[in-house]
């Protein structure tokens, strides 16, 4: 979920960077947030609250998320790791004393004063997100088939003089046709089973989201990906989902990933 931003602050000020939404300062244990570094050169992270929401939130340096200071650093993986894994530090402690709606990196507003005037203006869509979360935890599925071996492309079988024999290029075409057909098969076979492990884990699932499958393989990694999903999931369900997933590699032989649990980033901007 994603609120109206406020208007860039000036970048010689401090500016307000909100991490998560929570329901009420007794959510978030304090002493646990106060402790993490949030963002690099941050103040203390700490809880801004409003009504029956509490945001936890963080002072930062404006000049530190300009536009182009921003713009610069999501050219740099390494850099822009380090702030995601800062940002998800602090939603996680958040998330695990109850239900938290996670914002988007890098959500600044020019102070406390405004970031209560958010609270109060989208309650009603943080409560509806915030009561479709509770007790769900996200689970990321990634199915992948074996790519198949490299095979050597025919050749039409030509003597070194002399015409080509009899129904050699009808022979040649038949094989090319034949080595088609087979990778068109195995293709429709993996997205089959793709499709049929999905729909068992919806199932399970109170959402659920599919998400674009990797389009190169990593280097040294030949498998084919043909499912990438994500999975809302009620806490009692876990095991029930483990079991499945467990299940489904025995039945379709597929290599079936499961990750998590996570805090449901993916389900919170449905509400």
């Amino acid at each position: 979920m994603t609120p109206p931003r406020s208007p860039a602050p000036d970048p010689g000020s401090g500016a307000t960077y909100v991490f998560a939404v929570c329901r009420d300062c007794r959510a978030v244990n304090t002493a646990d947030l106060s402790g993490l570094p949030g963002m690099p050169g941050g103040g203390q992270v700490r809880l801004v609250p409003s009504g029956a929401l509490t945001a936890v939130v963080q002072t930062v340096p404006a000049a530190d998320f300009t536009d182009e200071v921003w713009q610069t650093r999501l050219a740099d993986r390494q850099e822009i790791e380090r702030y995601a894994r800062a940002h998800h530090e602090v939603v996680s402690a958040a998330a695990a004393h109850g239900p938290a709606v996670p914002l988007p990196l890098a959500t600044l507003y020019h102070d406390d004063a405004r970031v209560r005037g958010v609270l109060d203006d989208e309650a009603a869509r943080f409560h509806s997100a915030l009561r479709r979360v509770a007790h769900h935890a996200e689970w990321g599925v990634k199915v992948y088939r074996a790519a198949a071996a490299p095979q050597p492309q025919p050749a039409p079988a030509t003597p070194r003089s002399g015409p080509p024999a009899p129904g050699a290029g009808l022979a040649y075409l038949n094989r090319r046709r034949g080595a088609h057909d087979r990778r068109e098969r195995s293709r429709e076979e993996a997205l089959g089973v793709a499709e049929s492990v999905d729909a068992e884990l919806r199932g399970l699932a109170a959402a659920s989201r599919r998400l674009r499958t990797h389009g190169a393989a990593l280097a040294g990694d030949r498998r084919v990906h043909v499912l990438n999903a994500t999975y809302l999931v009620a806490a009692d369900r876990t095991d029930e989902l483990r079991r499945a997933v467990v299940a489904l590699r025995e039945r379709t032989d597929a290599q079936i990933e499961l990750s998590g649990p996570w805090v449901p980033y993916s389900f919170v901007g449905e509400a």
